[in-house]
C-alpha cells in the first residue's frame, strides 16, 4: 500500500512538472525597480495564468509590483541540476535586485511527494532541525537576510477535511510549521505567515477543484495576510 502511494504521489509530481515548469519564473527585468520578489511553489504561484495567484493579489493590495520567480512543483531540497536550475530548486530562483522584501514558501512537496507524509523525519530534519537553527530552510532564509530584504516564509493552506489527497499530511505539516515558526522568532527580519486556519472545516471555496491548490479567494486571502505583514513593518 505505502509502494503504491509513494507511486502516486510520484506521478502527480511529475505531471506537476511537465505541465508547468517551463516559462513559470517572471523574469526580474520586467520591472527591476520592484522591491519585493516571491519564492516558492505552486501555493504562491497557482492561479498566476488568470491574473489572480498570491503575488499578483499582493500587487494589486499594494499598488506596486511584485517579481514572482516560484515554480509549481518546487522543493526545498532538489537534485537534479538542469530542473533544478530552472527553479524546481526553490533556492535557485533568486536573482538580485533591489528587495525589500521577499516572500518565501517551501517544503510541502519535500513531504507530500519525498516521503508522501509517512516516516518524513529525516526529510524533514534535513529541510529544518527541531530548533528551527539548522537545515536547508535555515540557510536560505540567512543567504536572504545577508542581501538586506526581510523575509516572509508562507506556510500551507490546510485540507478543509473533505475529499483531498493531502488530508493525512495533517500532523506532518503541523511539525513543519512550528519549525518555521520557531526560525522566524531567531530574527527580527524573518517572519512566519501561517495560513492552515484559514480554511473552515468543510469549506471548499478557499481550495481548487484539486482540494489541494488555494482557489483565486484562498490565493487573495492568503495575500492579504502577507500583505499586513509587510504594512505593519514598513516605514
Amino acid at each position: 500500500m505505502a509502494t503504491i502511494r509513494m507511486a502516486t504521489f510520484r506521478a502527480a509530481g511529475l505531471l506537476v512538472v511537465a505541465l508547468f515548469m517551463a516559462g513559470c519564473a517572471e523574469p526580474v527585468t520586467r520591472a527591476d525597480h520592484a522591491r519585493i520578489l516571491t519564492m516558492g511553489d505552486s501555493l504562491l504561484s497557482w492561479n498566476r495564468a488568470t491574473g489572480h495567484s498570491v503575488s499578483d493579489a499582493v500587487e494589486a493590495l499594494l499598488q506596486e509590483p511584485v517579481v514572482d520567480r516560484s515554480v509549481p512543483g518546487a522543493h526545498v531540497i532538489y537534485k537534479l541540476p538542469i530542473s533544478g536550475s530552472l527553479g524546481m530548486k526553490i533556492a535557485n530562483q533568486y536573482r538580485p535586485g533591489p528587495w525589500d522584501w521577499i516572500i518565501l514558501n517551501g517544503g510541502g512537496n519535500d513531504l507530500w511527494l519525498g516521503c508522501g507524509c509517512s516516516r518524513c523525519g529525516n526529510r524533514m530534519m534535513r529541510m529544518i532541525s527541531d530548533s528551527g537553527r539548522f537545515g536547508s530552510i535555515p540557510d536560505q532564509v540567512r543567504k536572504l537576510r545577508a542581501t538586506g530584504a526581510r523575509v516572509i516564509y508562507v506556510g500551507y493552506l490546510r485540507s478543509p477535511g473533505v475529499g483531498s489527497l493531502i488530508e493525512h499530511c495533517r500532523d506532518e505539516g503541523e511539525e513543519f510549521e512550528a519549525r518555521l515558526a520557531r526560525l522566524a522568532a531567531l530574527d527580527p527580519g524573518v517572519f512566519f505567515v501561517p495560513v492552515g486556519d484559514m480554511v473552515p472545516h468543510g469549506d471548499r471555496s478557499y481550495h481548487g477543484v484539486d482540494m489541494i491548490h488555494p482557489s483565486t479567494k484562498g490565493s487573495a486571502a492568503i495575500a492579504r495576510r502577507i500583505v499586513e505583514v509587510i504594512r505593519t513593518n514598513s516605514g
